[in-house]
């Protein structure tokens, strides 16, 4: 089964978060910050929304920055995957 986002989405899987801090410290998995970096898996074909047109910025296989409390998780047999807007990617990680 895939996910075939619709309009101005994107589907998102969220990359690993850190297991250590720089200083070398091993963080329990309670303490991990979520990270706000994901790998995109999907793109909506764009268009009209809200009588804007939207033109998709992203591809499949970026990894981009997107806001902390964007988009909704949503889990697929073992893969957990969040859905987001288009405008709550910040950037495009190079």
């Amino acid at each position: 089964m895939k996910l075939k986002p619709i309009a101005d989405r994107v589907v998102l899987k969220q990359l690993d978060a850190e297991e250590t801090t720089k200083s070398g410290i091993i963080l329990a998995a309670k303490s991990q910050e979520k990270p706000q970096e994901a790998e995109v898996v999907a793109v909506g074909p764009g268009g009209m929304v809200d009588g804007k047109e939207i033109k998709m910025e992203v591809q499949v296989g970026d990894k981009v920055i997107y806001s902390k409390y964007a988009g909704t998780e949503v889990k697929l047999g073992d893969d957990q995957y969040i859905v987001v807007k288009h405008h709550d990617i910040l950037a495009i990680v190079q």
